[in-house]
C-alpha cells in the first residue's frame, strides 16, 4: 500500500485529493495536511470585501466529505518537512510518513517587506477571507466618510486579477451607496501596462482595461514600486526602464487594498534543492522535484519564472484551471510511480479567467498560459458577471460533493470549445 500525502486543501490541494483517491482506489492511502478543517473559495474574497458574500456562503467543512471519500484529514497544520526522511512535521508535534507528496499549500502573504503594508497596518487584503471581513468594515468606514481609495498591487505581485476585480466591484458597491462621486480612485500596480496580468497580456486585455479604468474615473499608475505605506498616503516610485526613478507620486488615502508579493511557506522555505531563493517549489514538467522525485507540487506554491524583464519586478500567475492540469497530471504521474512506471503526464498549464466587475467583467483564454500561445483571446460584458456567480456555485458544490471533475464539466468545457483544458498530454511510454 502507497500512502499519498497532500499538503494544503484549497482551491489545488482538495481537488489534488479527491482526483488521487479516484486514480488510486481504495487500497492506497490518501492524507491531507491543513491548517484547519475548512475550504475557503478565495476568488469569492472580493465580493466578501463589499459584503455580498459572508463566510459561510463560500466555506466548506471537509471533515465530513473527507471521510465520505475516505481521505484523512490532519488539520494541524504543517511545521517543517524533511523531504531526506520523507516526512512531514506537524505543527503538534506529531509526524507522517508518506511515499509520496503533493505539495499544494498556497503561498506565504510577504506584507513584513513594505513598511505600513498589510491589514495589521495601513492597507486592506482579499488574499484570505479573514481579510476579506476585514476589508468589509473598513468599506463600511469609507461609506459613512468618503475619501480617497487605492487599489492595486505591490512589486513582485504574481496575482493581479483580484485587485482589478476589487477596483471595479468597490465602485460599484460605492455607486450603489450614493458616494462614488467623493471617492478619488487611484490603481497603483506594478505591471508594465495596465492589463499586463503578469503574462505580458491575453488578447486585448490592456486595451479593455484601460477602457474599464477610464469609463469608472480611475486613474492608475504602472511600473509602480511602493515604498511606504501611511495612514493617510502611499509613496509610490515610477520606475524606468533603465531602473531609475522617473517619478515620486505621493497618492492620499483614507482606504487601500493592494495585493502582496508571495513567498513559499515557512515549512518549505530554505530546503536546499526543493525550493528557489523565495520558497517555491522547483519541478520538472512531470511536477515532480528533481532533487527528491517523491515530492510533487501545483498551484501557487510552484516556481515558474517571470514572463519577460520588467522595469519592476512582476511575477506569474497560477490560475484555476492551469492548477487544474497541473493536478491531473500529478495524479497520472504517482499512479504511474506505483505502478512501477515512469510518469509520462505533463499539464498543458492552458488559463480560462473570469474577471467579475461587480456588473460586468472580462474574461480571457491563454493556451497555453504562458507566450506564446495558439489560442490568445480575451472579451468583456455582463455575462461574464453571471458565468462567475454560475462558477462559483458550481465549483462550492464540487467541493462539497466530493468530486475531482463531473460529467457536466466536462461536458461544459467541450461546449465552450476548450475542452483540452481539463486533459494533460501524455507521453508515449518507452
Amino acid at each position: 500500500m502507497a500512502h499519498v500525502v497532500v499538503v494544503g486543501a484549497g482551491l489545488g490541494g482538495t481537488i489534488a485529493a479527491y482526483e488521487l483517491r479516484d486514480k488510486l482506489g481504495a487500497e492506497h492511502k490518501v492524507s491531507v495536511v491543513n491548517k484547519g478543517s475548512t475550504f475557503h473559495f478565495v476568488p469569492s474574497n472580493p465580493w466578501v470585501g463589499v459584503g455580498w458574500r459572508d463566510r459561510a456562503s463560500i466555506e466548506v467543512d471537509l471533515v465530513k466529505v473527507f471521510a465520505k471519500r475516505k481521505i484523512a484529514l490532519h488539520a494541524q497544520g504543517a511545521k517543517r518537512l524533511h523531504p531526506a526522511e520523507r516526512r512531514i512535521e506537524l505543527m503538534d508535534g506529531e509526524s507522517i510518513t508518506y511515499d509520496y507528496m503533493v505539495i499544494a499549500t498556497g503561498p506565504e502573504l510577504a506584507f513584513d517587506e513594505i513598511e505600513g503594508f498589510g491589514p495589521d497596518a495601513h492597507t486592506q487584503s482579499v488574499c484570505h477571507v479573514d481579510h476579506a471581513l476585514m476589508a468589509k468594515q473598513a468599506v463600511d468606514k469609507l461609506i459613512a466618510n468618503p475619501g480617497p481609495v487605492v487599489i492595486g498591487a505591490v512589486q513582485g505581485a504574481s496575482c493581479y486579477g483580484p485587485a482589478y476585480e476589487f477596483a471595479f466591484i468597490l465602485d460599484k458597491a460605492l455607486r450603489d451607496a450614493k458616494v462614488r462621486d467623493r471617492v478619488p480612485m487611484t490603481f497603483v500596480t506594478s505591471e508594465p501596462y495596465v492589463g499586463h496580468l503578469g503574462l505580458d497580456g491575453v488578447g486585448n486585455t490592456k486595451g479593455l482595461l484601460e477602457g474599464e479604468l477610464r469609463e469608472h474615473h480611475i486613474k492608475w499608475i504602472c511600473n509602480a514600486r511602493v515604498d511606504k505605506i501611511e495612514a493617510d498616503k502611499m509613496l509610490v516610485s515610477e520606475i524606468a526602464e533603465d531602473g531609475s526613478v522617473f517619478k515620486s507620486h505621493e497618492v492620499p488615502q483614507v482606504f487601500t487594498m493592494m495585493l502582496p508579493a508571495f513567498r513559499g511557506i515557512e515549512a518549505v522555505r530554505g530546503i536546499e534543492g526543493l525550493t528557489n531563493p523565495r520558497g517555491f517549489i522547483l519541478a520538472d514538467e512531470h511536477q515532480r522535484n528533481p532533487t527528491f522525485p517523491e515530492v510533487f507540487s501545483i498551484g501557487v506554491c510552484v516556481a515558474i519564472p517571470p514572463v519577460g524583464k520588467t522595469p519592476v519586478p512582476v511575477g506569474v500567475p497560477k490560475t484555476g484551471f492551469m492548477i487544474e492540469s497541473m493536478v491531473t497530471a500529478t495524479a497520472h504521474n504517482i499512479d504511474q510511480l506505483i505502478k512501477g512506471k515512469a510518469p509520462t503526464a505533463v499539464a498543458t498549464w492552458n488559463a480560462v479567467c473570469l474577471a467579475d466587475f461587480g456588473d460586468s467583467g472580462i474574461a480571457f483564454v491563454a493556451q497555453p498560459q504562458i507566450p506564446p500561445r495558439n489560442v490568445n483571446w480575451s472579451s468583456s460584458g455582463k455575462w461574464v458577471h453571471l458565468a462567475k456567480i454560475g462558477f462559483e456555485k458550481y465549483f462550492l458544490h464540487k467541493i462539497r460533493s466530493g468530486e475531482s471533475e463531473p460529467f457536466y464539466e466536462r461536458l461544459a468545457m467541450q461546449a465552450l470549445g476548450i475542452d483540452k483544458l481539463k486533459k494533460v498530454k501524455i507521453e508515449p511510454e518507452s
